[in-house]
């Protein structure tokens, strides 16, 4: 794809979420992120990748009233700045909070000042965010867009959203292909070494997490007892299994909500959840007497949503009377409750004998293999025309058929796809399901998130 040809800025009123958009759209974690309004206080430019389509994107400061010298007033001009060199302003507002006095005063601003303004709705998770949503439609900028950018749902609409403001050659949406990527038996492969693989070990408290920490590198590096809660601090280890170098995570336990009263606990908390988004693989460990039980699945849904790829490990199986019953059981509550991927790889390990833990590992390096994994679009499409004709997709009124036309892979980390449709509204949630186990099956895709965005439109690589 070219490079970078528009630039967009994030612009609203303090704590609506700007620098949570900001962080998801860059990829990663640069703009700090606080409860506290203000936090950001300077312009912030980061490269942008949203499904297919680069750009550059500026983070502001929180949009208030200032005048003379003041910080405030410095900030203010630094946003007002961002404004007039972007090519689009995304106006963000605070689904929750509803629409204020002061969104609208600054509505009011930007479309004396901007042409191209794209009114977003943040903080819209499920029916919780529709009354701001609705209200939105009162400050006159247009239809809005509804996103969760904590969550990170609601993208494929901001795409479509940005799309008219990208030139001509951006609005096809390509692969990402990362330089020197060789094809082998239509699959994209990356043949620079490798980069240190971060592993996240979490799971509930006085499961055995750092015992294993300890028993994978050897030593008694971490701080390790009876007594649940001795790890209030995500630790990071560097070690290397079979000439990979990793990047171990212990974690704090985390403990149902309800149960966390203590501040120093929930900033452990904190800490962990922070880890798991900062990982790549995540290795849930539980204890052989209480498998998957509701904070399990908990942390485990937590990891899916994250994007990111998971490992469960099931410690103290010496211990286990029963173990058959215990896998199918086990077994049966993956099939139930976390269907959404399929196939996570469940090892049974003795942290303390050291059990198990070769084919641990061997798992957590397959599963970010998988993770990483990525096809080509000719090889996709084979695939879309065999899905498609074992179970074409579902008629509307009259009889006409949704049309699927085409896929294509557009990220790996976890892989997403974009599938070009005729009522992308209209394709119901089931039969998404069933493309994403077709995908997962064709392509062998266990233990690792699938995304796969709708988008109208025609394919967009065929000759007119």
């Amino acid at each position: 794809m070219a490079a970078k040809s528009f630039t967009v800025a994030i612009v609203g009123r303090p704590n609506v979420g700007k620098s949570t958009l900001f962080n998801r759209l860059v990829g990663k974690r640069i703009a700090i992120v606080h409860d506290q309004p203000g936090v950001t206080r300077d312009r912030r430019k980061g490269d942008a990748y949203l499904l297919g389509l680069e750009f550059t994107v500026v983070d502001t400061a929180g949009l208030e009233e200032a005048t003379g010298d003041t910080t405030d007033a410095r900030m203010r001009k630094q946003t007002d700045l961002a404004v007039h060199e972007a090519d689009v302003a995304l106006f963000v507002v605070d689904a929750r909070a509803g629409i204020t006095p002061m969104d609208r005063h600054y509505a009011d601003l930007l479309r004396k000042q901007k042409d191209h303004v794209i009114l977003v709705v943040n903080k819209c998770e499920g029916k919780a965010g529709e009354p701001g949503f609705l209200e939105s439609y009162a400050l006159g900028l247009g239809e809005p867009v509804a996103i969760s950018a904590e969550h990170n749902e609601g993208f494929s609409d901001l795409l479509d959203a940005l799309l008219p403001f990208a030139p001509p050659e951006l609005e096809e949406v390509e692969e990402e292909l990362p330089p020197d990527l060789v094809e082998v038996d239509g699959e994209l492969i990356d043949p620079r070494p490798p980069r240190p693989l971060t592993l996240a070990i979490v799971g509930r408290p006085n499961v055995g997490k750092s015992t294993l920490v300890n028993r994978l590198v050897g030593e008694e590096r971490l701080l390790t007892g009876p007594e649940a809660g001795l790890t209030r601090d995500a630790i990071t280890v560097e070690w290397t299994y079979k000439g990979r170098e990793i990047k171990l995570v212990d974690t704090a336990g985390l403990r149902r909500k309800a149960q966390i009263s203590d501040s120093l606990e929930k900033l452990s908390v904190g800490n962990t959840l922070e880890s798991i988004r900062m990982s790549e693989v995540v290795m849930l460990v539980m204890d052989a007497a209480q498998i998957l039980d509701k904070q399990d699945l908990t942390i485990a849904r937590m990891v899916v949503e994250e994007g990111r790829g998971l490992i469960i490990a099931i410690n103290k199986w010496d211990i286990v009377n029963d173990q058959q019953t215990a896998l199918n059981r086990l077994s049966d509550r993956l099939e139930t409750s976390l269907p959404q991927v399929r196939g996570v790889p469940t090892i049974t390990i003795s942290a303390l004998s050291g059990k198990g833990l070769d084919k641990l590992m061997d798992a957590v390096i397959q599963t970010h293999k998988v993770w990483n994994k990525r096809m080509t679009t000719s090889k996709i499409n084979r695939w879309l025309e065999d899905a498609l004709e074992q179970h074409p997709p579902p008629a509307l009124d009259r009889g006409r058929r949704i049309r699927i036309r085409y896929a294509t892979q557009v990220k790996a980390r976890p892989p997403t796809f974009v599938l070009f449709t005729s009522k992308p509204d209209q394709l119901p949630d089931s039969y998404i399901r069933y493309l994403t186990n077709s995908l997962r099956e064709a392509f062998d895709l266990p233990g690792v998130p699938i995304r796969i965005h709708l988008r109208a439109g025609k394919n967009p690589y065929a000759e007119d």
